[in-house]
């Protein structure tokens, strides 16, 4: 069953749809239990757990700059746990309050981090993994699916607003009206930066107020640091656009059309038109990440969204 999305009357544009999630929801009711694990190159992941001896796992990843503390991280998986799922949100790299060990943060392709985590869960014995993705996240999740054979036991997944074409999508996020968020994703992504060119002198941090957009943020440091020529390399490998042809199980992409972030090429249309495996969905509302809605339970309509197509 599709369920369809309402904007609550007090959101009237994409910014508020945008923001008001951001910024001023609480979801309270969601204690994590945080695991570490270790990676092959002598790093690690935090993992946040919400466990009830479920035999089916959710796995949820985060947008850019985000972690697993953010509101509609927490939102979703306390849908999830309401529907007797077993959930797992992890923090990317430099990303769960402490810096990570390597000289590389994450990146929108980071496919390996994804693998470590879900290789992890399966030993745990799960019969049934599924995975969510948010931005960044689902960039991560999308690529990840298309470009690897999955472990039979990833049966669905569910992502939203993604930045599948990662070059266009900046270049929107830069527009006059969006500076406010290009801004705040710069001054956080410089920061951390900074922080880690303490630990490492070799990191050069000369002339970066200099950096203006995020196209030059990734071209001076996302790129090198993550093994690619320059930021379109490092774009054209990662846009999970270049990858859904390839996915073969139950997934579903859900992009508001009044997404600010999400460039026109971000909706593909066409090109999963006649997809056997993948869904995309376009509600004329919804923002960035946002699909409020102010109701008894508290859940929000992306993870009611979620829930209906996972189950």
């Amino acid at each position: 069953m599709i369920l369809d999305y309402h904007r609550p009357r007090l959101l009237f544009n994409a910014h508020l749809e945008t923001i008001f999630p951001a910024m001023l929801r609480r979801v309270n009711n969601v204690s994590y239990q945080r695991e570490r694990i270790q990676t092959t190159d002598d790093d690690f992941l935090d993992l946040d757990w919400l466990r009830q001896d479920s035999k089916k796992l959710v796995i949820i990843s985060h947008g850019l700059e985000g972690n697993s503390s953010r509101a509609y991280m927490k939102g979703m998986a306390f849908a999830c746990s309401l529907n007797k799922f077993d959930v797992l949100t992890w923090n990317f790299r430099g990303c769960s309050e402490e810096m990570n060990r390597q000289l590389r943060f994450y990146h929108s392709g980071a496919t390996e981090d994804l693998d470590r985590i879900v290789q992890h869960a399966i030993q745990k014995k799960y019969t049934e993994i599924n995975l969510v993705g948010f931005s960044l996240g689902g960039n991560i999740t999308l690529k990840y699916l298309g470009e690897r054979k999955t472990s039979p036991l990833v049966r669905k997944a569910v992502v939203f607003s993604v930045p599948v074409d990662l070059h266009a999508s900046c270049l929107r996020i830069s527009k006059p009206s969006n500076l406010v968020y290009a801004r705040r994703f710069l001054k956080s992504l410089k920061e951390k930066v900074i922080q880690k060119s303490l630990l490492m002198p070799g990191l050069d941090t000369r002339n970066i107020e200099k950096i203006h957009t995020l196209v030059q943020f990734d071209d001076r440091y996302t790129a090198p640091l993550h093994g690619f020529h320059h930021a379109l390399d490092y774009y054209k490998k990662c846009s999970s656009i270049h990858f859904l042809d390839s996915i073969r199980i139950p997934t579903l992409l859900i992009s508001a059309k009044n997404d600010p972030f999400l460039s026109e090429e971000c909706y593909p249309i066409k090109q999963l038109q006649n997809h056997v495996f993948m869904k995309f969905e376009s509600p004329k509302y919804g923002g960035h990440v946002g699909f409020a809605q102010f109701n008894r339970n508290g859940l929000y309509w992306s993870e009611e969204r979620a829930l209906s197509f996972l189950t």
